[in-house]
């Protein structure tokens, strides 16, 4: 994957696929540590310790639509490429934490991409769960929630254009002030 938001994207859609209801997107540069962290939970089904040691080689994969799982090989291997760090942890049940550290001004980092689009198409794609993303950059940062979408919008879908065009706008009208328009 060519960018760390796709790599979101993967794990995101693994998420929905596990059965979560919330699943919590959280992405937080520090420049004075010189780090990009981006942390993925979800309350869906979890995984077995033995699914957890096996997730990150490209030839486990738990789904039968084919036989090979790069998404999170690929993940974990762009952290530690950039000086970076890899965890997941799970429990049946209760859930999966995916916690990528890259080196920030490493020359092998690759740049978060698109976020806020990889956001609005996981808001709008999947209706049946709910999604809670915070981007922060040195301290200042952003929430969208759409268990409060929900409730303002009262019935109406998250899916309806007028909604996903404002989601759109604000993840990226809010992304601009936080991190001042950087290029990460």
């Amino acid at each position: 994957m060519t960018e760390i938001s796709l790599n979101v994207l993967d794990v995101a859609e693994n998420s929905t696929r596990a059965g979560a209801s919330l699943v919590t997107i959280l992405v937080d540069v520090d420049t004075a540590a010189d780090t990009l962290t981006v942390t993925i939970r979800d309350d869906g089904c979890g995984m077995t310790p033995e699914q957890v040691s096996r997730v990150t080689d490209p030839f486990f994969t738990t789904r039968t639509t084919r036989k090979v799982g790069l998404g999170v090989p690929f993940f974990k291997m762009a952290a530690e490429a950039s000086g970076g760090s890899f965890s997941i942890t799970s429990a049946v049940g209760e859930g999966t934490d995916v916690k990528a550290v890259f080196g920030l001004s490493s020359i092998d980092r690759m740049p978060l991409g698109d976020i806020s689009t990889t956001i609005q198409n996981l808001i709008i794609y999947h209706p049946e769960s709910d999604f809670l993303y915070r981007y922060t950059y040195d301290g200042r940062s952003f929430t969208l929630d759409t268990r409060e979408l929900r409730e303002i919008l009262g019935g109406i879908p998250l899916d309806t254009p007028e909604v996903a065009q404002y989601i759109m706008e604000y993840l990226t009208e809010n992304k601009s002030e936080t991190d001042g328009g950087a290029v990460i």
